[in-house]
Order: structure tokens, then sequence, then C-alpha cells
């Protein structure tokens, strides 16, 4: 959530800046309601200060003597009392201002940072760097028929079991998605990261300071006879682990790593991707999760990414990394780092990994500080997927694809599955 302060005071900023994401929005009307709230903020703190000072005085008199029934204690209880429903009168009129200024406020998203790229759209975003040598061969298969081939997964009786854009898991395809989980979990912790395994489902508290409501109320699933809904990632619990908190500064920073089954309508976005493990309703993903202080917020960023970057290598799956423009950006997000991993049988590569900076947008949310030399601020939050655990699968089916038909693992997960290769299952003779 963006500073009422600056919304007051500098408007003008706030649309320049949000002009880059390609958006025209006008802040007159919310000025206005930040100023009234401010107005109406200070008349109370006034009123109430009055109030306190002539209850002081009729203590002081009534200790010195006078009587409580006396005219000049009484006269000064009138006036106390008729601040008191003044100040009644300005709490509710404080109380309404403050929620449209609230939910003015939640429905804007985050400022760019100013080394985020300018652009309208993914044709504008930047690479960095390139890791690995793409595997580009004529013939080679597309994940989902490997699966099919390896009997690793089934769309059409998960449809039956739920609906489209749901998956089984069978044989080696469960125990590989295991295995990738428990890779990804132990790297992430031999790095520093605490593993938590957070509540699947999240009250709308959550998601509000995440920044996933109000703007994504549709993508989202929700238990009809709760205040619960589906967490679209864990992000959203994460980040909600410390809402309302004062984290001491020489606990910053802290580092999470979460696995978690992911939910998401995925609305907007039918017709595409609508075979195999890239765009599911469920899916498993490990997340990487930071709360840093503000002056560690931009180094951070890189290590997130890193730590990300990481298990592609160990996975020896070729990737580039891509700077999002402004046009690109996420709701939350300040500037992202996207990892994109090479899908051989696709000839393409294919978003596996946001790390992104949200500076103080999802603290602000959230109400999340922290304290040195006895000034509070708020913190810096950072997430990075690390990674999705469908997508990587598909990229280890791909790249791994061998002519027999089989799928060779990366030296690296071998501990984890137990084998070094993905092979048909024996026909019944």
């Amino acid at each position: 959530m963006l500073d009422q302060r600056l919304v007051r005071e500098n408007p003008n900023l706030i649309a320049q800046q949000l002009a880059r994401r390609g958006m025209k929005v006008d802040l007159s009307e919310i000025q206005l309601i930040a100023k009234q709230q401010r107005d109406l903020e200070e008349q109370r703190s006034k009123l109430q200060a009055e109030g306190n000072l002539i209850g002081k005085k009729v203590g002081e008199l009534i200790q010195g003597g006078i009587s409580p029934k006396s005219n000049e204690v009484l006269e000064l209880r009138t006036q106390g009392n008729h601040i008191k429903q003044k100040v009644t009168i300005l709490e509710s009129a404080e109380k309404k201002s403050a929620a449209k200024l609230q939910e003015g406020l939640l429905n804007l998203p985050n400022i760019p940072d100013q080394k985020c790229p300018d652009g309208k759209d993914e044709k504008d975003n930047k690479k960095i760097r390139e890791w690995g040598k793409p595997r580009i061969e004529e013939g080679l298969k597309k994940h989902w028929e490997i699966g099919e081939g390896l009997e690793l997964f089934e769309t059409e009786r998960a449809a039956r079991v739920a609906q489209s854009r749901f998956v089984i898991l069978m044989n080696q395809g469960a125990k590989l998605e295991r295995a990738l989980i428990n890779f990804m979990l132990d790297l992430h912790s031999s790095k520093g990261y605490k593993e938590i395994l957070p509540p699947v489902l999240v009250n709308t508290a959550s998601l509000t300071g995440s920044g996933q409501l109000p703007k994504f109320a549709e993508e989202s699933f929700r238990c009809a006879e709760d205040d619960l809904w589906l967490t679209p990632t864990a992000e959203v619990p994460v980040t909600s682990i410390h809402r309302g908190e004062i984290l001491p500064s020489e606990k910053l920073p802290i580092k999470y790593v979460a696995y978690s089954p992911c939910f998401r309508r995925e609305a907007g976005s039918y017709g595409k991707d609508t075979r195999g493990l890239i765009r599911l309703h469920q899916f498993n993903k490990v997340e990487l999760y930071w709360f840093v202080a503000p002056e560690q917020s931009e180094s951070s960023h890189e290590q997130i990414t890193s730590d990300a970057e990481e298990v592609l290598k160990k996975l020896e799956l070729p990737y580039r990394v891509i700077d999002l423009c402004t046009g690109d950006l996420g709701f939350s997000a300040a500037r992202t780092f996207d990892l994109e991993v090479w899908l051989p049988g696709a000839k393409a590569f294919r978003e596996i990994s946001s790390c992104s900076n949200c500076k103080d947008f999802q603290a602000r949310r959230s109400s999340i500080r922290t304290k040195a030399n006895k000034t509070k601020k708020l913190i810096h939050t950072l997430n990075a997927s690390g990674l999705a655990i469908g997508r990587t699968m598909a990229a280890l089916l791909e790249t791994g694809q061998q002519a027999d038909g089989s799928v060779k693992l990366p030296k690296s997960l071998v501990p984890y599955f137990g084998a070094d290769h993905l092979k048909p299952a024996p026909t019944n003779q």
C-alpha cells in the first residue's frame, strides 16, 4: 500500500510513477479524502487535549478543597462533556473517512523502482544474463507427451475427479514431485533459510496484506461459509506470519523457505497452456521469502534471485534472467527478476520463478515494522519461487528425454529420487 502522506502531499509523483506502469490515474479525490482524514485527526487530537486539560483542572480544584458541586467545577465538567460529544462525532467521521481512504489506497499498485526498465509489456523486458546451453534438436517431445508415455500423470481422470486444469501425478511422476520438493527445501535450508509449512487456508486479512485482495479476488478460490481462501502462493501466509509485529533490527534479515500447494483460477488465461503442467488450478511450489531492513533491500533482491537460480544450476536446466519492465510488473512488486527455463520440446523459454522486491508495500498493508535506535520504520519484503515444482518437472522431462523413451535425471536429484532415469513401465507379457 502506498504512503497516504505521499498521496496527500505529492499525488503528482504517484501519478507519474504509475504512468510508468501504463496507468492513467486521477488522484484528486483520494488526495481530498487523505487531507480530510488528516484534518479530522488533528481536530480530534486537539479536542482530546483540551478535554484532558479540563479534567486535570477539575482534579486540581477538588484536591484544593473546592466542592465537586461548586459552579466552577460543574461549569468545567459541562465544557468537558461538550468536548466528549464533539470527539465522538469526529471519531465517527474519521472512521468513515479512513475506510474510504483505505479502499482507495488498497486498489493502487506499488510504485516501480527507479532501476526498473520502462516499457508497456513483456516485449519490453530486458535480459540480464543467461546460463547453460539450451538443448536444440528436431523431433523432441513436449513434456505432456513424455508424461503420457511414462505414465507420470493423468489429466482426463483428474478432470473426472475435479475439473479441467487439474492433474493426478502417478507412479514415477508422484515420486519425482516429492523428490523435487525435498531437494529444494534441503538446498535452501542449507543456505540459512528457516523451513516452515504454512496453512493452505488463509484469511482475508492475509490476502489483503500481501496485495492479493481486493485486486485479485476473481483469481482466488474462496470457502463460502468461512473467512478463508485457498492460498494462491505461500507468499500470502508467510507475509502474515509477522503481521502487526515490530521486528528487532538485530534479527534482520529473516529468511523463510516454505513448501505449499497453491490454488489459482487463472482467470483470463483460458486457451493458454491447456495441456501439461504449466498452468494448473492446483500446483506445488517452494517459496523463498525475506523480511529485511530498507538498506538491505537491493542487495537482498540480488541474493534471493541467486538462491532461486542455484536450483536450476544444480538441476542442470538452462535458463535466463529477465528484468521485468514497468508495464509487466506484478501488483505488489517494485522490481522483479523472472527466471525463464528452457523447454527443448516447446523450443521456448518459460517463466519458472518470479523474484520480486516489494519494498515497504506489503509491510505497510500488513503493519510490519522494525525498531532501531528507538525509531520505528517499515521493513521491506522480498519473495521468489524456489521453484514452481510442476514447471520444474516439465523442464526436466523435456531436457532429459532420451531416444529410448526414458528421461535422464541430473546427478543432484538422484539421491532424492533413488534412480538416475525415469523409465517406461515394463510391458506385461
